[in-house]
Order: structure tokens, then C-alpha cells, then sequence
């Protein structure tokens, strides 16, 4: 098993920037694709990105291609997101999740462990 914990959100003007955290516990962080997904009011939970064990590969919503950062550090047991040109439809709560698997995936059912979630608020 793992433990994972978010932190980082926080309120930010559109056009600014935040990069999230999630720290990992338990089980070996390495052993695990890592992804992030997201959750407005009102909506149903949606990829943002996800990056494989290695951080060899990634991947990103369309919305927020160009825009965010995934990344990892094995040695500190880490996922982060850089956030940059927020915009206001990127408010959400913000999720970390691991998968034990070789492969990357969008889809939120295939992940294991979940964090709490961390609030992002982009005002106009």
C-alpha cells in the first residue's frame, strides 16, 4: 500500500502560477505510475496528467497541454504539478493518485490509492 498526501493548492489570479505536491508513503514510491486528476463542483473527477514509474513518460489533458508540469523525484518520494496561466475553469479540488503498473493510464478507475485532495482557485 501507499499513503499519499497533497499539498500546494491555494488561491492564484488567472495568468498565475502553483506547482502542487503529493507525498508519498509505505510501499516503495518507485513501483507506481503516478497521475493527477481534478474535480469542480459539480463534476465528475477528470484526468490531468500522468507520468510512469521512471518519469520516463507523460501525459496530459488536452486542457491543460502546454499549460502543467507533472514530474517526479523518486528519491524524495514526490509527485508534483507545476500549474502555469492558470485559468479560472482550473478551479477545482486537485488529486494525486498511484497505479501499480508499467502503464500509464487517463482512466480514474484504474488507480489504487487516492490522496485527500488539495483546492485550487483561479479568480478572473
Amino acid at each position: 500500500q501507499v499513503q499519499l498526501v497533497e499539498s500546494g493548492g491555494g488561491l492564484v489570479q488567472a495568468g498565475g502560477s502553483l506547482r502542487l505536491s503529493c507525498a508519498a508513503s509505505g510501499r516503495t514510491f518507485s513501483s507506481y505510475a503516478m497521475g493527477w486528476f481534478r474535480q469542480a463542483p459539480g463534476k465528475e473527477r477528470e484526468f490531468v496528467a500522468a507520468i510512469s514509474r521512471i518519469g520516463s513518460s507523460t501525459t496530459y489533458a488536452d486542457s491543460v497541454k502546454g499549460r502543467f508540469t507533472i514530474s517526479r523525484d523518486n528519491a524524495e518520494n514526490t509527485l508534483y504539478l507545476q500549474m502555469n496561466s492558470l485559468k479560472p475553469e482550473d478551479t477545482a479540488v486537485y488529486y494525486c493518485a498511484a497505479r501499480s503498473s508499467l502503464v500509464v493510464t487517463t482512466t480514474l478507475g484504474q488507480y489504487d490509492y487516492w490522496g485527500q485532495g488539495t483546492q485550487v482557485t483561479v479568480s478572473s
